[in-house]
């Protein structure tokens, strides 16, 4: 019987580390599977090895990437780690003012 006591806190310790680590994966895939479904062509996106480019074509399990102008490759989903979002700047109003800028001064 003490030996049953004596590893109870050991299996209390690894139960807590399984059901913590397996509810980190289960938001890791779900954060997946939601980047996934919104891959929309046009968005610019990063692959798992690293290569940057933008969506031309979509299907249910590949993606169509333009990596330069006029050469698109064909990639599995899986293989989208995430989308690379545009730059905005910190007022939200620079590009605007560069704009009336340039037309004033034209």
């Amino acid at each position: 019987m003490n030996n049953m006591v004596a590893f109870l806190p050991l299996l209390i310790v690894m139960g807590a580390f399984m059901f913590f680590a397996s509810r980190r994966q289960r938001r890791a895939m779900e954060a997946t599977i939601a980047l996934h479904e919104s891959l929309q062509p046009g968005d610019r996106v990063n692959t798992i090895a690293y290569l940057q480019g933008t969506i031309t074509g979509i299907t249910d399990d590949t993606v169509d990437l333009e990596i330069a102008p006029g050469v698109v490759t064909t990639w599995m989903k899986l293989a989208i780690r995430d989308k690379i979002e545009p730059e905005m700047p910190e007022d939200g109003l620079a590009d605007e003012t560069a704009v009336e800028q340039a037309v004033e001064g034209a």
